[in-house]
């Protein structure tokens, strides 16, 4: 019989075990430990009177018996011990008036947690008290579990949620949390620290699990005098958590499946249906539909253009950032550019993110989404300046198209040729659509003198100002230079002509008053 291949244990029950130890601190049983320790666990209770009970035990039972057909202690204990028995509960009376000594010592020469069970107790009360507290077990880890979900419910909706997630993870399960790569790289981690050879032995058991065929979803192990375990990421990209604690409870497996779930969410390319639209749309592109017509198979505008800096250190932060503002059509840029391009239907209007500073195009057609690229650039230039979240883009005309400075720059090397009074020549000219007397009576001056400035100007400046295109860049460059302050030396209308022109101005003024 002992030579006998033990048998596997079977699955534990869906319910926690029962410590002894809690069995035994409850007063109104009197249990009382003879032998082996107190911190077994208990998974059953199962009563029986067979003098070789091995046959009808699954293992982890607390095994009840009176001692009906005890004729040998010794092989009595060692049948119970290799069908995998938790513990065993003597009951004195009605066959015994005490527990066998030769039991006693059979018990703990094999470790085996022996009871002493009164005769006021029944077997049945016992095994009541063990149901009863595997309800209870069972109610604090479902309340550990919903606390736990929750918490890495909240901790998703976060700026950074991979590291958030790790975070409440490793808390939960007081140990540490890590994300691993397919080559073994830790993307993101959290918790306490747990020394070089559990680091070690954990990055190792994430290697296990993965995606690839006949590689484990999940693996458990020890290392550094911890308790590890690793699950592979859905998504097929490799990914893996890593969880390492000091000790495993019931729930904690639960508890990382949940944080599962949720980083591969987090981590995964956002995929739906629409996935077939954008690949309709790319096939279009590269057989040369224009860009308008092909951009239609990703429905029917207008669109949204976002510019996007910021978010987490971890690969996913753009992707998380796609999934809060309902998007899958994302581009993370080239290596050396760290905007994010995004593409919103016009009605889903992009909000601020935490962590991100945006830009916001206008509304565009699918014919101008070029236009809206360079607003939502644009706006987000404005946004990082003021540091605000997000920053729309408003029509400011054709002047608000260029940039300020660049602006005011080309319009200082536009006008370098001319100087005061041309200058103020030439603005009060255009600003009354080119009328010799208006010009000559706001300068006061003689409408010969407007002409022969005028002229000056289109020499020094080499232009046609008969040319409306001329004229309206010219009427732009002046806006953009600041105006001399009247009466500044050089920098004003020139003084009033004394002789003949400016008496008949004066004459002139005096007869239109």
């Amino acid at each position: 019989m002992s030579a006998q291949e033990p048998t596997p244990p079977p699955p534990a029950p869906p319910a926690p075990p029962v410590s002894l130890a809690a069995l035994l601190g409850r007063k109104d049983l009197g249990l009382r430990l003879l032998a082996g320790p107190e911190d077994a666990s208990v998974h059953w209770v199962h009563t029986s009177e067979m003098a070789d009970p091995y046959p009808y035990l699954l293992g982890g039972e607390l095994l009840m018996t009176a001692g009906v057909q005890l004729t040998d202690p010794a092989q009595y204990v060692e049948r119970v011990v290799e069908a995998g028995a938790a513990a065993l509960g003597f009951g004195v009376a009605p066959v015994y008036d005490t527990v066998p000594a030769e039991l006693v010592a059979a018990c703990e020469r094999h470790g085996l947690p022996l009871l002493e069970v009164p005769p006021q107790t029944p077997f049945t009360a016992v095994a009541r008290a063990v149901w009863r507290l595997m309800a209870e077990a069972r109610l604090r880890e479902l309340r550990r579990v919903t606390e736990a979900q929750q918490s890495l419910a909240t901790a998703a909706a976060r700026p950074a949620p991979v590291p958030a997630v790790l975070g409440a993870l490793a808390s939960r399960l007081g140990g540490r949390a890590v994300l691993y790569a397919a080559d073994g790289t830790a993307y993101a981690a959290a918790g306490r620290a747990i020394g070089t050879e559990a680091e070690e032995a954990l990055r190792h058991l994430a290697e296990v699990v993965g995606p690839r065929p006949g590689r484990p979803a999940s693996a458990s192990g020890d290392g550094g005098g911890m308790v590890l375990a690793a699950y592979a990421l859905g998504g097929g990209d490799g990914l893996a958590l890593g969880v390492a604690a000091e000790r495993r409870e019931a729930a904690d497996h639960t508890i990382a499946g949940v944080a599962v779930v949720l980083l591969s969410l987090l981590t995964a390319p956002h995929r739906g249906a629409d996935v077939s639209a954008r690949d309709a749309a790319l096939v279009r592109l590269l057989l040369g539909t224009p860009p308008a017509e092909a951009a239609t198979a990703l429905g029917p505008g207008p669109w949204t253009v976002v510019h996007a800096h910021g978010g987490d250190t971890t690969p996913f932060a753009a992707s998380t950032l796609a999934s809060a503002l309902g998007t899958s059509l994302l581009d993370t840029g080239a290596p050396d550019d760290d905007t994010v391009r995004l593409l919103l239907p016009a009605s889903s209007p992009a909000t601020a993110q935490p962590g991100w500073t945006l830009g916001v195009s206008s509304p565009v057609e699918a014919r101008d989404l070029a236009v809206g690229d360079a607003q939502a650039g644009r706006a987000l230039r404005r946004a990082q300046a003021t540091r605000a979240e997000l920053v729309r883009h408003r029509p400011a005309g054709f002047g608000g198209l260029m940039d300020p400075a660049e602006a005011a720059a080309y319009a200082r090397s536009v006008l370098a040729p001319i100087g005061e009074p041309l200058t103020e020549t030439l603005r009060t000219w255009l600003s009354l659509h080119g009328s010799w007397d208006r010009t000559a009576v706001a300068l006061d001056i003689h409408r010969n003198t407007v002409r022969q400035r005028i002229a000056r100007c289109s020499t020094l400046l080499d232009m046609d100002l008969d040319d409306a295109d001329v004229r309206m860049e010219l009427w732009f460059a002046l806006g953009r230079v600041p105006r001399p302050p009247a009466g500044g030396g050089g920098g004003g209308a020139p003084p009033p002509r004394r002789g003949r022109g400016g008496r008949r101005g004066a004459r002139s003024r005096a007869r239109r008053a």
